[in-house]
């Protein structure tokens, strides 16, 4: 088939227990197994389905408002990166979840039906709430694939999981980063490479926000802070505390 005609109600129709979503044109929501359900909706041009899912976790009301958040913004949220996109702005309508943003994942980065329809991949659009501080807007395409992998953005309950990259080396414990510049990781990777970190003199971490902004920790004696930008600030004594506060609001900014 060619993948531009195919025909996306047509498809969807045919999965496993799908309804119409009330009030919401040409949406659908299905459930292919129990615990995992979908939604749908088309995208504005009729041309792709925008898509997502809730592993023990769905909720209607925030489903639906991701796909017409997506609907009316898909251009803006792709503006600046077409592999993993995030726009602002998103208010959850009810309940407990904080989420920020809907982030918009390319086939590149999903892959999602190559086994079953794929002749739809292309056409689909993964769309998630999510929360601004996880996106850079500046992933590469692999970079794109690792935090998607990373988010597990079906736990629709889930909590944010800040943009992260970190560079470390050990002189105690002998553990050090094994690529050449900043990888991703969680924060609690941060926070325990920072607390490992005393009394092993020599030993340093340095970890970058989603705005770029990176900063560096050496243990001399204490622990040493200093901006890691393009020209290294001086470094300033700091205790434990205020630098774990230190770094956490910095990877919330």
């Amino acid at each position: 088939m060619d993948p531009q005609t195919v025909d996306l109600p047509a498809v969807v129709a045919g999965f496993r227990n799908v309804t119409p979503i009330a009030g919401l044109d040409g949406a659908w929501r299905w459930s292919p197994v129990r615990g995992i359900e979908f939604a749908g909706a088309l995208s504005a041009d009729g041309t792709r389905l925008l898509q997502l899912s809730g592993r023990n976790s769905y909720d209607h009301e925030l489903a639906v408002a991701t796909l017409e958040f997506a609907r009316e913004r898909e251009k803006e949220i792709f503006a600046r990166n077409p592999y993993l996109g995030a726009l602002e702005g998103f208010r959850v309508p009810t309940g407990p979840h904080g989420f920020d943003a809907v982030v918009g994942i390319a086939p590149e980065v999903h892959d999602f039906y190559h086994v079953q329809h794929p002749e739809m991949t292309p056409h689909v659009r993964l769309t998630f709430p999510a929360y601004a501080c996880e996106f850079s807007g500046q992933e590469t395409l692999d970079e794109a694939i690792t935090r998607y992998r990373m988010l597990r953005l079906n736990n629709l309950d889930r909590e944010p999981l800040p943009f992260l990259k970190m560079r470390y080396a050990n002189t105690r414990t002998k553990g050090r980063s094994t690529n050449p510049g900043r990888g991703f990781t969680e924060p609690r990777r941060l926070v325990e490479e920072i607390e490992w970190m005393e009394g092993a003199g020599g030993s340093f971490v340095e970890f970058e926000n989603r705005h770029g902004g990176a900063w560096r920790v050496e243990w001399h004696g204490t622990w040493l802070l200093a901006e890691w930008g393009t020209q290294p600030g001086s470094p300033r004594e700091i205790g434990l505390g205020e630098l774990l506060e230190f770094a956490a609001t910095r990877l919330r900014d």
